[in-house]
């Protein structure tokens, strides 16, 4: 193949990634009023895990999956179950293309933290997109004096465990594949969800209402990740980020239309500076390969 087809190729496995990110968005919206986060998390990773078991086995990669480093897998899905949960109570309580645009801060945190986890280097350029990124946050959040909105925290430290998560991932893909860290994903966050949802003793079971939002949101969970991380195993991240950043003004838009969301434009030039940050740090990083 081509650098080209590759490029191409890559493209469109990211705006897959787009689109999935924000149907799953929309479909926890619309389970959110029946469904707690916790139940939603259970759901998702039922079906999730069935995609992955099917998938590995038309693919002749089930065997992949091993006990090797359990307790990272662990570690990991622990955070990622938190952030999600962040996440996703987030997306009931501010409007999805600020939830959207506070997630976008994720890479600014993986800058910072990189250096104590990856033993990485702390630039002045990292600083920079770092100072950009908690910019981009005060002109999206615009919190006011002695006040700090509940959706916004949630929104900030689901960003921050997604950062954590990516640290911890590149960790584990040093030597194992993307169809066992989804199988452990999958199955362990569903009794993550299992127990922090029969906690008080009370499942909701699906309606025929929320059975297709919740089956969206599982297909879309595996499928976002693995566009995005088969996008990056084609072209470059410098490439593969910025279609990312896409998401936020199509999640503007659908709030817009379907929720009656008021387009803010604090949110779009928020969000365009954490992206100024995000490019600043890829730059930067570019140009010492």
């Amino acid at each position: 193949m081509t650098e080209t087809a590759q490029t191409w190729k890559a493209a469109a496995w990211m705006m897959g990634s787009v689109v999935s990110f924000s149907l799953m968005a929309v479909a926890a919206r619309n389970v959110s009023a029946v469904h707690d986060s916790f139940e939603v998390l259970m759901y998702r990773s039922a079906f999730g895990f069935g995609l992955v078991v099917v998938l590995g086995l038309v693919t002749g990669r089930l065997h992949e999956v091993t006990l090797q480093r359990l307790p990272g897998h662990f570690l990991r899905n622990i955070v990622h179950f938190t952030g999600q949960n962040l996440w996703f109570i987030a997306l009931t309580l501010i409007p999805l293309a600020q939830v959207f645009a506070l997630e976008f801060t994720s890479p600014i945190w993986v800058t910072l933290l990189s250096p104590v986890f990856l033993g990485e280097r702390l630039t002045a350029q990292r600083m920079g997109a770092a100072a950009l990124g908690f910019a981009g946050i005060l002109i999206v959040a615009r919190p006011e004096a002695g006040t700090l909105s509940l959706g916004v925290g949630m929104a900030a430290g689901a960003a921050v465990c997604f950062a954590a998560v990516s640290i911890m991932t590149k960790r584990l893909t040093r030597g194992i594949s993307v169809i066992g860290i989804l199988f452990w994903l999958t199955f362990m966050q569903f009794f993550f969800g299992l127990i922090a949802a029969g906690y008080d003793g009370h499942i909701t079971l699906p309606t025929s209402h929320t059975l297709p939002w919740l089956a969206v949101i599982g297909l879309c969970g595996v499928g976002a990740h693995l566009s995005l991380t088969t996008a990056l195993s084609l072209a470059p991240a410098s490439f593969v980020v910025p279609i990312d950043f896409l998401r936020l003004p199509f999640i503007a838009v659908v709030g817009a239309l379907f929720y009656a969301e008021p387009f803010d434009p604090f949110v779009l030039v928020g969000g365009a500076v954490i992206f100024a940050g995000i490019l600043l740090n890829l730059h930067a990083q570019f140009r010492r390969t």
